[in-house]
């Protein structure tokens, strides 16, 4: 049995689960790349600080003493910078403007930053995080305040480094962090998916199980694989499962047992009917009261064999005796048998016989004319006012199709996939067992075929019920 994907429970869940998980995945991957990037950030800040200061109090203590001394010393300082290939050295005058610089490109250019302006004016080592003018490449820079002996600023010491590779590093953190987040976020749905199928399985198992008890088969089981709350309705279902089995099997008997107790008596009045029927001595009023007692028993009669063979279906005792047939002639023995009793109800069958030979179906030829017989008194009972009946058969390459057309109400939509239910009555006010369609669609179901009923699309009132059959086979001719 192929299950069926129980979509909204396991959508809901995955989607809830799913969601919240990438959520948490998101916020936690940018919460790390945030946090490299302030850590990084801050220990090149922090190296960068340290060694402007340390280079700073050098300085001032014994190199700038006036201005020509900071510049000499600024020049040899620079010239000697060991660093030049990762950090830039300038040295920044009282007015902001680069004097000397481990790239001399730089010299006569005004920063103008933050760190700049800190060290100058505030005599407090600065910092600045940016991207250099020109190139966009993204910088730190930490100024540090060079004093004169009397505590005036004479300048300041620049340190500017790229962060090329410190971003690179952050990335590379925060890729490897995406990665962990991902292979978590499989995880989770891995585990989401495994938990959800442990879930969904037994569940969809459990729905085919009530659709088959709510078809008719009562009494069967389902599996308990788990000690929870699905084995809890698992139990609940076998329980109901059980009862209902036990409820329809003194149905089916006391069906059965009404049945047979009813067909002796049943016999007995129509024997007497027809009896009396001949008798010249009783009143045409009398006569008259007996046919109605005659037909009223035939139709009594009628009702307890649909009953019977509706609980040999039900216990098992149906059986086919199945045989190659041509369903036109066993059609038209069942017109010829039923169409005079009909004549004499006002009810006319108009049949049209195939053109050429019919393919041979694998058939049980009384119960196919039971079926037959069964769908022409539906047709009559509902269509008499109508007193026509169309009957027709044709063949296809894989069926043989028998149609009955009746001229009467037709069934209301609502109630059309339900008509072939036992004991469906519909709201029509004829009388019956309502299990003669029943009993039809289980026979023909046994056949390997089709009964399908339709309101008339002609723009005309009526019911076409269309009784498909499959054709046999070569492998099944050659053994026939």
């Amino acid at each position: 049995m192929k299950l069926k994907p129980v979509r909204g429970l396991r959508m809901r869940w995955l989607r809830s689960g799913i969601l919240l998980t990438v959520v948490l995945v998101v916020l936690a991957v940018a919460a790390f790349a945030l946090g490299a990037r302030g850590y990084t950030y801050s220990a090149v800040r922090l190296g960068l600080t340290a060694k402007a200061d340390a280079a700073s109090s050098f300085f001032t203590r014994y190199s700038a003493s006036t201005y020509s001394d900071y510049y000499q010393s600024a020049y040899r300082y620079t010239e000697s910078f060991e660093d030049r290939d990762v950090i830039a050295l300038q040295f920044v005058n009282a007015r902001g403007m680069v004097e000397v610089s481990s790239y001399g490109f730089s010299a006569g250019t005004t920063p103008g930053t933050p760190d700049v302006t800190s060290a100058l004016e505030n005599k407090t080592t600065g910092f600045w995080t940016g991207k250099r003018s020109g190139t966009g490449e993204r910088v730190m820079a930490v100024t540090a305040p060079l004093l004169t002996g009397d505590g005036s600023v004479v300048g300041a010491m620049r340190y500017v480094t790229s962060l090329r590779l410190a971003d690179r590093e952050i990335a590379k953190a925060t890729a490897l962090a995406a990665g962990v987040g991902l292979l978590v976020l499989f995880a989770v749905v891995f585990t989401n998916l495994y938990f959800v199928r442990t879930v969904t399985e037994p569940l969809v198992e459990l729905t085919e199980l009530s659709h088959r008890i709510a078809d008719g088969s009562y009494g069967i089981q389902a599996q308990k694989k788990h000690d929870d709350e699905i084995g809890d309705l698992t139990d609940a279902i076998n329980e109901m499962s059980a009862k209902i089995g036990e409820t329809e099997r003194m149905q089916t008997e006391f069906i059965s047992r009404v049945s047979h107790e009813l067909r002796t008596p049943l016999t007995a009045i129509t024997g007497w009917s027809e009896t009396l029927a001949y008798d010249e001595s009783i009143s045409p009023d009398s006569q008259r009261g007996i046919s109605i007692i005659a037909k009223e028993s035939a139709r009594l009669t009628k009702m307890v064999e649909e009953l019977l063979e509706f609980t040999r279906i039900q216990d098992g005792r149906f059986n086919l005796n199945l045989e190659p047939l041509d369903v036109a002639g066993e059609l038209e023995d069942a017109i010829l048998t039923y169409g005079k009793l009909l004549a004499q109800e006002g009810v006319t069958v108009d049949y049209t016989p195939p053109e050429g030979d019919m393919p041979l179906v694998l058939a049980d030829p009384e119960r196919l004319k039971q079926v037959f017989l069964n769908i022409m008194d539906n047709a009559a009972k509902y269509g008499r006012a109508a007193g026509r009946i169309v009957v027709t058969v044709g063949s296809t390459a894989n069926w043989v199709v028998v149609r009955f057309r009746d001229y009467g109400p037709g069934i209301p939509e609502n109630e059309l996939p339900f008509v072939k239910k036992k004991f469906y009555k519909g709201s029509g006010k004829e009388r019956g067992s309502g299990i003669g369609l029943s009993v039809c669609d289980e026979i023909v179901g046994r056949h390997k075929g089709r009964l399908e009923l339709e309101n008339a699309t002609d723009g005309r009132s009526g019911l076409t019920v269309t009784v498909m059959l499959p054709v046999m086979d070569e492998k099944e001719l050659t053994i026939g």
